[in-house]
C-alpha cells in the first residue's frame, strides 16, 4: 500500500501525483500502469461526451464531476508522454496559456509577427504555418462525429471559396441513388453525398446538424419509451 496523504481538498498537482503513483511500473495499479494512448483513446471521448451531457442538463454538480474526469484523462495522457521524456503536465499548461495570450491580441496585445491579425482562425493558421485551403481542411480532426466534421469542413472552405448554398437537386439525386444502386459501395457514396448536402442545408438555415440529429434521436426515444412491444 502507498502512504498517500488524505486531504480535505486536493489540487491539480495532487492529481498528477496520483496518476504517477498509479502508473508506477512496480507498485502501480495493474490496469493503469499498462494503458497506452490507444487503449484509452475512447475513454477520453466518452468522458468528453459525458461532460457535454452534464452541460446540456444544466447540472452543475454533475458537470463538476465530469470535468474532473476529463482533467484526469488529460493528466493521464500527459504522464504517459512525461514517461518517455517528450513533454510534461507543466508543458501542457504552459502551451495552452501561451495560445490564449497569442490568440487574444485585443486583450494582451499582438505578438511579434502577428500585428494586424485579429481573427481567431487567421491567427491559428498563421501560428500553425497553414497557408493553403488544403492544409486548413486537413487540420479538421478526423475523430469528430461525421456531421460535425462536415459542418466544420464546409465552414473553413467558405472562408476561401465563398458561400456555397445547398442544392436540393443534389439531395434528391443522391436520395434516389441510395435506394436504386445495385452496388453497395455506390449506394454508400450516394448516402454520404446526401448527408453532406443535408449538412449544407442545415447551415444555410443557421442550424447545427449534429444537434438537430441528436434532438431527433431524443424524440424517437421518447416516442418509444412506453412501447409495450416485446423484443
Amino acid at each position: 500500500m502507498i502512504d498517500f496523504p488524505r486531504k480535505e481538498h486536493y489540487t491539480a498537482e495532487d492529481l498528477v501525483a496520483i496518476i504517477r503513483i498509479l502508473r508506477d511500473p512496480e507498485n502501480g495499479c495493474p490496469w493503469d500502469k499498462v494503458q497506452t494512448h490507444s487503449s484509452i483513446r475512447m475513454n477520453f471521448l466518452e468522458e468528453a461526451y459525458e461532460a457535454v451531457d452534464a452541460l446540456d442538463a444544466n447540472d452543475a454538480e454533475l458537470l463538476c464531476e465530469e470535468l474532473g474526469d476529463v482533467m484526469m484523462q488529460v493528466a493521464f495522457h500527459a504522464e504517459m508522454e512525461e514517461e518517455t521524456g517528450t513533454f510534461t503536465w507543466q508543458d501542457v499548461c504552459d502551451g495552452v496559456c501561451r495560445k490564449l495570450v497569442l490568440r487574444h491580441p485585443h486583450i494582451f496585445g499582438a505578438a511579434p509577427g502577428m500585428e494586424g491579425i485579429n481573427d481567431w482562425d487567421a491567427l491559428k493558421n498563421k501560428e500553425k504555418g497553414r497557408v493553403t485551403l488544403a492544409q486548413d481542411l486537413q487540420s479538421v480532426p478526423k475523430a469528430m462525429p461525421a456531421l460535425m466534421r462536415s459542418a466544420k469542413l464546409q465552414k473553413r472552405a467558405e472562408r476561401c471559396l465563398g458561400k456555397q448554398p445547398a442544392d436540393l437537386s443534389v439531395l434528391a439525386d443522391a436520395a434516389s441513388r441510395v435506394g436504386s444502386s445495385p452496388d453497395q459501395a455506390q449506394a454508400e457514396q450516394a448516402l454520404g453525398e446526401l448527408l453532406f448536402e443535408a449538412v449544407r442545408l442545415a447551415r444555410d438555415a443557421g442550424l447545427d446538424p449534429e444537434q438537430a440529429l441528436q434532438r431527433c434521436n431524443e424524440r424517437f426515444l421518447l416516442q418509444n419509451t412506453d412501447s409495450r412491444k416485446e423484443l
